[in-house]
């Protein structure tokens, strides 16, 4: 019998490797009574916008309300029918759920529908995989993608379980199963003391930095918010950008001389996203040390986005979790020539002590935005300055 080893080959999971021409994909997910219709379409949209990054077409979409997920399979037995069916109907060879599986009902939804199943983590590391550049991003990567598997590698030897265990079956599926866990753990271990030598990298390039007296300015925000574009458009470089989720991943960082302020370090790094996989955040923390270390944040946001409030609330949580909410902090709202009016955002200018509104596309607003990085680098003497007039 034939067995499923569990590898990874450049960055992403075998099974994933050589695959021809596009997938189609079902994707669905379960409304529960504390979420609101639109939270749920919106969620939705996004993942089919995953998955089309990912290089799969939606071909249909399933949404089931219920009062708590069903243990067994997240969504309800009929719904896993109807997923089975719409699968046929539509030729379709994935299953894509918008919330977390554990891998019990990943492996039961399969068995159930006849259909490949991931979930939006496995689908965002899949993302992850593709658009890794550097040693240290794909390094990254890898280690968010073992984390993931390691709790899934029972799955991947199910035609043992089958076999019922007892004797002359129950030892060498444990054998096998412990020999691929401590083949996993030990590159787990060798890749994070690889990250541990970048983080070890990183901190002298800031004491250096520091040494200088440049000052560092770090993006950040929602994922195909226009980061890169307006990393482009203040330092003249050419980074690769474009309206997709996930396009730049690995960090970069340029000098801004403009002549008439402060020079200063602009840092990009991963955009970020609403259930960001944990997994995800621990593997590149080593990057986002550098928002610990700026002594400005730009949060640039997409202000054309129906979505805003839960844009901000989801990268505002993240930078909980990374301890850096304390920095100063200017919220750019970019996107400004695709805005049709200004109304929907008057309260968000009134509620927020640093707000500028740009357009990285045409550069409209970013002599207003140096100026507020200035007055954000030199609070001391933007006040002595305004008390002199």
């Amino acid at each position: 019998m034939e067995e499923r080893r569990p590898y990874l080959k450049n960055g992403r999971s075998g099974h994933e490797t050589g695959r021809r021409g596009r997938e189609r994909a079902v994707i669905g997910a379960v409304r529960l009574p504390r979420q609101r219709r639109f939270q749920v379409e919106e969620s939705l949209a996004e993942l089919a916008a995953l998955v089309s990054a990912a290089g799969a077409d939606v071909v249909a979409q399933v949404v089931q309300e219920r009062p708590a997920p069903n243990p067994a399979f997240y969504f309800g037995s009929g719904k896993i029918e109807e997923i089975g069916t719409l699968a046929r109907e539509k030729g379709a060879n994935l299953f894509v759920s918008d919330d977390p599986l554990s891998p019990v009902q990943e492996r039961n939804i399969t068995e159930a529908a006849g259909i490949k199943v991931i979930d939006r983590t496995a689908l965002i590391l899949d993302i992850f995989a593709q658009r890794a550049r550097t040693a240290e991003g794909k390094l990254q990567v890898e280690l968010a993608q073992l984390t993931y598997l390691m709790p899934r590698l029972v799955g991947q030897w199910k035609h043992l379980e089958r076999l019922g265990g007892g004797i002359g079956t129950r030892g060498p599926g444990e054998t096998q199963l412990e020999s691929d866990r401590r083949i996993i753990q030990k590159r787990v271990m060798k890749i994070r003391r690889d990250l541990e030598g970048v983080q070890v990298h990183r901190r002298l390039q800031r004491k250096g930095r520091r040494r200088n007296g440049v000052p560092v300015v770090a993006l950040v925000g929602y994922t195909n918010a226009g980061k890169t574009t307006l990393m482009n458009r203040l330092t003249g470089a050419r980074l690769h950008a474009a309206d997709q989720l996930f396009v730049t991943l690995d960090p970069a960082a340029r000098l801004v001389e403009t002549g008439f302020h402060t020079p200063f370090i602009l840092t990009d790094t991963v955009g970020f996203i609403r259930k960001l996989p944990h997994e995800l955040v621990a593997a590149f923390r080593a990057t986002l040390e550098e928002l610990a270390e700026a002594d400005v944040l730009l949060h640039v946001v997409d202000a054309s986005q129906p979505a805003l409030d839960e844009h901000l609330a989801a990268v505002e949580s993240l930078l909980d979790e990374l301890q850096v909410r304390d920095r100063p902090t200017i919220l750019v709202l970019n996107k400004m020539d695709r805005v049709e009016s200004d109304r929907s955002l008057e309260s968000l200018l009134a509620s927020r002590p640093r707000v500028v509104a740009i357009s990285a596309a045409t550069g409209k607003g970013l002599e207003s935005l140096l100026a507020a990085i200035e007055a954000a680098l030199h609070p001391a003497g933007t006040v002595a300055a305004a008390k002199a007039e």
